[in-house]
């Protein structure tokens, strides 16, 4: 029977690949081949039919892009205010427009390009940005959202020519570009000021362009080959720098990767030189290039992010003194810490902040009734302290008395200088943190006793050495209880004024949360240097921004009334986001996935697991398959079994982390489920035509089949659009409500 139209075997299915049987096998196989492809095909086509053929898949190409961009930007401007994260993300395009130090947890390429955007559109980044609900009025927004909108249609295309690249099967492409035409999930996520589409449009990027490469692997080194393995390693570097979660693609790239160098490695028919030469383009492309491209990102990030803002208090002293407008920056203080200075210590963990006292006392019931201690983020009088030696009260400041540093060590007294109380622990339970002991301010005008005695000891240093502001990590140990001040980064009750808990831990290990760095210092009777020499590099920098955005995006905790969600929730389509609205007079906007496409992505997964299990037991046992489904057969098992690892990789992940997760984490796996649902219906609807090509009506099958998952999936994105386009009026409970009767699962917030 003739192959069903707009497919048929692929062609790198039917090239035999060169191995251990040698040159000699490999020709006859040829023969063979080319024997039984004559055989199925007696007439070959005229020039003038393949250029017709072409224009064809041109044409199909053209109408799948169009329709894509025509979803995805229709209605783009409503509603004309701010949706759920465009609060993030469009005040961080401000910030880049304004040069704005700002921090996040993600890497800066997607917030740099939505700046751009929104900067080349006439966008003068003074909105602020403040809460979902608030009104653009007269400022340019459409820039940003356009920008996202026009990456986010290229999704559609992408997954058009990866399927028909990895099946030669125009039906299977054309059931993947509708799948992810027609999903309102994808559509909403493409119209907004967000990462998603940035990020998904470079996993796609990168995915096609891993999988022309491996097609031009008959013609290796040839200018297609370097063009595709080149844009695979910029697509690589892109969908990192947006966030992390292109580690995943990285991933699957590289494993694509490795059995692909342990192919050539075994073709005998190639030398070892031509072997490191794959070897060494492979390095060059998908290492060296992504990394170079990644690190560039980053060195224009803090080029342009010159001016002080929000994002300080994340980031070390030395860090800040880079920062125009940042009161360390261009300042000049004193190197080493002597006794008398004024200080403030800076705590080293992540948005913990500085060591900090007020006049308010701990309250009746918790611990001793003294002298507050917290940390706070912001700069502050009350983050002053005074170093003292612990067995005097004499000034050390006093001119008649030389100058003493502060040395590795020493047994020191912290003077509260707006209180002149004494940094203090005792054996009392700490306000939060059970088993660790309390952190008061205790004394007048200086004068304690013994448990005001720390001794400072800094980081990997030896006993005797000075202490230098901004560089020097160093520790504070209580002389009397032993214990190690530190932070719990506990948030403090009302009373503590939400500040963060101090306590004194007596385990002994290093921590960050037990680390602390002097920054402000003043001394008149030292000669002050310019902090500038004081300032990182550019790779202490670059590390220090990786550490930071990954204690970050562990930290990330779910915010009061935030909709959160469990992976196993999202192939199941469980629970949606409200983007916008909640009442019947808001203009509600609700990502959903699609059902039907969902679902039968979930289906096809179950679908594909059962059948591709069946056909490699039949294939390993030796079964002697017809020609056409041995070569549907390979269709199924390795352009269905990339992108079923596409999946995996961009979806089991989540379940190992312990952040706060949300449904639009899933979409790039959904994007590989619905170009594996193209690959398996037109795989079986084939072999159900050959199963049946006995029947007069055989030949209809696939293509009645097809048409019928169109159709569908159409029809169904026209009961379901009013979630991504917007609906204002009666709630889905309501009759007279446009999403009536459709509220299919009762986690459906609409």
């Amino acid at each position: 029977m003739p192959p069903a139209t707009g497919g048929g075997l692929a062609e790198s299915e039917l090239r035999p690949r060169r191995g251990r049987c040698g040159p000699q096998a490999a020709r006859a196989a040829r023969r063979d081949v080319a024997a039984e492809a004559a055989a199925r095909s007696p007439k070959r086509p005229t020039r003038g039919s393949r250029r017709f053929e072409a224009a064809g898949r041109w044409a199909l190409l053209a109408l799948v892009t169009l329709l894509s961009f025509a979803t995805r930007f229709h209605r783009l401007a409503e509603p004309p205010h701010i949706c759920w994260d465009e609060t993030h993300f469009g005040k961080m395009g401000s910030y880049y427009i304004n040069r704005t130090f700002f921090f996040d947890v993600h890497p800066p390429l997607g917030k740099m390009l939505i700046g751009l955007a929104g900067y080349l559109s006439g966008y003068d980044g003074t909105f602020l940005f403040q809460k979902p609900g608030d009104k653009y009025e007269h400022h340019s927004y459409m820039g940003m959202r356009g920008f996202c909108a026009f990456l986010g249609s290229w999704l559609v295309p992408f997954a058009y020519l990866t399927v028909l690249d990895l099946s030669k099967s125009l039906s299977a492409a054309l059931l993947t570009a509708a799948l992810l035409t027609f999903d309102t999930g994808c559509l909403t996520l493409s119209q907004y000021i967000l990462l998603d589409p940035i990020l998904m449009f470079f996993i796609m990027a990168a995915m096609l362009s891993m999988v022309k490469y491996n097609s031009c692997a008959n013609r290796p080194f040839s200018a297609p080959w370097w063009f595709w393995l080149s844009l695979t390693g910029v697509s690589l570097a892109g969908a990192l720098g947006v966030k992390f979660v292109g580690l995943f693609i990285i991933l699957q790239v590289g494993l694509n990767t490795i059995a692909d160098l342990w192919y050539l490695f075994g073709d005998l028919s190639l030398s070892l030189v031509t072997v490191g030469k794959h070897l060494t383009a492979r390095i060059l492309c998908l290492i060296v290039l992504p990394l170079a491209l990644y690190t560039a990102t980053f060195a224009v990030h803090f080029m342009v992010l010159s001016k002080s803002g929000p994002g300080d208090g994340f980031f070390s002293s030395a860090f800040q003194a880079r920062l125009s407008g940042n009161n360390l920056h261009n300042a000049s203080i004193p190197e080493h810490l002597a006794y008398g200075s004024v200080i403030t210590v800076k705590n080293l963990r992540m948005a913990i902040g500085y060591l900090h006292s007020h006049r308010h006392l701990y309250p009746e019931g918790i611990g001793a009734r003294q002298q507050q201690v917290t940390t706070y983020l912001h700069k502050d009088y009350n983050n002053l302290w005074i170093i003292k030696k612990h067995n005097t009260n004499s000034d050390p400041l006093d001119p008649s008395f030389p100058v003493e540093f502060v040395r590795h060590g020493d047994i020191i007294r912290l003077e509260h200088k707006e209180t002149s109380r004494n940094l203090h622990s005792h054996y009392h339970e700490a306000p939060l943190t059970r088993k660790h002991y309390q952190v008061t301010g205790y004394g007048i005008n200086g004068t304690g006793d013994s448990n005001d005695f720390w001794r400072i000891e800094v980081v990997n240093r030896k006993f005797g050495n000075r202490i230098k502001v901004l560089r020097s990590r160093i520790r504070l140990i209580h002389l009397v209880t032993g214990c190690v001040l530190g932070s719990s980064g506990k948030v403090l009750p009302k009373w503590g004024w939400e500040q963060l808990e101090v306590t004194c831990t007596p385990y002994l290990k290093e921590t960050l949360n037990s680390i602390w760095n002097v920054e402000d210092h003043i001394n008149p009777k030292l000669p002050n240097i310019s902090l500038n020499v004081l300032q990182p590099s550019f790779p202490e920098i670059l590390l220090e921004s990786h550490m930071v955005m990954i204690r970050g995006n562990s930290g990330l905790k779910p915010k009061d009334n935030e909709f959160t969600s469990k992976p196993w929730h999202w192939p199941i389509n469980y629970q949606g986001l409200r983007f916008s609205g909640i009442n019947d007079t808001d203009f509600r906007v609700y990502l959903l996935g699609n059902p039907v496409v969902w679902w039968l992505n979930l289906l096809s997964i179950a679908l594909y697991l059962l059948s591709g299990s069946i056909i490699a037991i039949a294939i390993q046992r030796g079964a002697q398959l017809p020609a056409e489904v041995a070569g549907l057969s390979q269709v199924l098992l390795r352009g269905g079994g990339q992108v079923l690892l596409g999946w995996t990789l961009h979806y089991f992940p989540f379940f190992l982390m312990g952040r706060v997760l949300y449904f639009h984490h899933y979409f790039p796996a959904m994007l590989f489920s619905s170009m594996l649902t193209g690959i398996l219906w037109d795989t079986l609807l084939r072999l159900c035509a050959w199963g049946l090509a006995s029947w007069p009506l055989a030949r209809g099958i696939h293509v009645v089949g097809i048409l019928s998952l169109l159709l569908g999936t159409a029809y169904s994105f026209y009961l379901f659009h009013p979630l991504a386009y917007g609906m204002v009026g009666p709630l889905a409970q309501d009759p007279r409500s446009p999403m009536a009767g459709l509220r299919w699962l009762d986690s459906w917030d609409f």
